[in-house]
């Protein structure tokens, strides 16, 4: 169900629009006018419309294979309905879409929210100083995949049309001031993404880490660890090894093959994790069911078995060239068999599958002694408050200078062989 009210937004073509990898033609009509409309739930906005404004490629027919999992309208709807993403668990959606001449032609999922949990850009402290200070830092509005710390385009214009992104940005800063909001946040975003957000006026940038794996064209495992120190290959060798030294097995169950007593056996291990990561999983079981119903061909479950029962498990989604391993669990305590089905296990399935980047989730520096290299990740970040404004964006500059040198050592403590 829409809400009742539209945002009107003009995008002037000027300097404010003129970009280092962009130019603007000057020859136009100096404003264009949009409507901003925002959505209460993702089921109001058609599967058709989401998806070809998700879509990656805008050259191509829209395919599933062509979108980002985490970007599909089934992805966002799964969570909607399962009721792991609502206004009851702190996710109220206020998802923006974007037309022009009646024709839809961006896209921002938005939530609203009463809390920053299940987010993994953390701003706890910016909300305890902001409340102490005598502020009200909750509601916010967050552009984000629940749950999902995947760097993924969260200014959805598939036509690549600049004016149309500044446009998204302005009208989640209107919906802020509307509702009061003290702030809007749009985390773990393509790298243009940012630097679009650079040459607006009131948006802050924000850096952090995380560990991918990169394939160079890479025909085995073998060949892969040949890329490293004769130390590190020793190392990985026998973590994989000791990790099925026990007899069991790895089991890959892809797509259409998962079966609902796959999904109860894996939950279970879900369900292990999260309450001692959290307190509580933040995904219930009837998430996944729907993940499976309506997109399969994305998803791949790896189980460690031991003779037919699963004593461990790893869900992996999976994108035309990327493999982003989520959640994990595990019946028993065995020695580097998280390793075995996180890391390694993912990239014998990303070179035999021939995808270009594995992404094994947020933090953990020891990935890197597995072949894992640190990447940049980015969020921007808008607050309505000019004091909280001028605070965070200091310390933002601080901890940008941080985050690359801590980046710098942990490229030179890489395994690689030294050329």
């Amino acid at each position: 169900m829409r809400i009742n009210w539209s945002l009107k937004t003009t995008c002037p073509i000027g300097p404010r629009n003129k970009l280092p990898h962009r130019k603007l033609p000057r020859n136009k009509i100096s404003d264009i006018e949009l409507t901003a409309k925002v959505y209460a739930n993702t089921a109001a906005i058609e599967p058709q419309i989401w998806d070809a404004l998700a879509s990656q490629n805008h050259a191509i027919q829209n395919t599933s294979s062509s979108i980002n999992p985490f970007l599909r309208h089934a992805f966002f709807l799964a969570l909607e309905t399962s009721l792991s993403a609502v206004p009851e668990t702190g996710w109220q959606p206020q998802h923006i879409l974007l037309f022009q001449d009646e024709k839809p032609v961006g896209l921002l999922p938005l939530f609203l929210k009463s809390h920053s949990q299940g987010e993994y850009v953390f701003d706890h402290g910016w909300a305890q100083a902001y409340e102490q200070a005598g502020g009200h830092y909750y509601p916010k509005l967050q552009s984000s995949v629940p749950f999902t710390p995947v760097t993924t385009p969260k200014l959805l214009v598939p036509s690549g049309n600049i004016s149309h992104k500044i446009a998204l940005l302005d009208s989640a800063q209107q919906l802020a001031n509307h509702l009061g909001a003290s702030s809007v946040h749009a985390t773990f975003l393509a790298p243009d993404e940012e630097v679009l957000a650079e040459e607006i006026p009131n948006w802050i940038v924000r850096h952090d880490t995380q560990f991918h794996w990169k394939n160079k064209g890479f025909s085995s495992f073998a060949d892969f660890t040949a890329t490293l120190s004769s130390r590190k290959r020793k190392t990985i060798r026998k973590e994989r090894e000791n990790a099925l030294s026990t007899g069991l097995k790895v089991q890959w169950i892809k797509g259409e093959d998962i079966g609902e007593s796959h999904w109860d056996r894996f939950f279970e291990f879900y369900q292990d994790t999260g309450a001692r990561k959290w307190g509580q999983p933040y995904l219930n079981r009837q998430f996944f069911s729907l993940l499976s119903q309506h997109m399969p061909e994305s998803l791949v479950l790896m189980f460690a078995m031991d003779g037919d029962v699963p004593i461990a498990g790893t869900l992996n989604f999976i994108s035309n060239d990327t493999l982003y391993g989520r959640y994990w669990g595990c019946a028993r305590d065995v020695p580097f068999l998280h390793f075995e089905l996180c890391y390694y296990q993912a990239i014998d399935y990303a070179i035999a599958q021939g995808l270009k980047t594995v992404e094994a989730g947020a933090q953990g520096p020891h990935k890197l002694a597995r072949g894992y290299e640190a990447t940049l990740t980015r969020s921007i970040h808008y607050l309505r408050d000019p004091g909280l404004h001028e605070a965070v964006k200091n310390y933002l500059e601080l901890e940008r200078d941080a985050v690359a040198r801590d980046k710098n050592q942990l490229d030179l403590a890489a395994p690689f062989k030294k050329q």
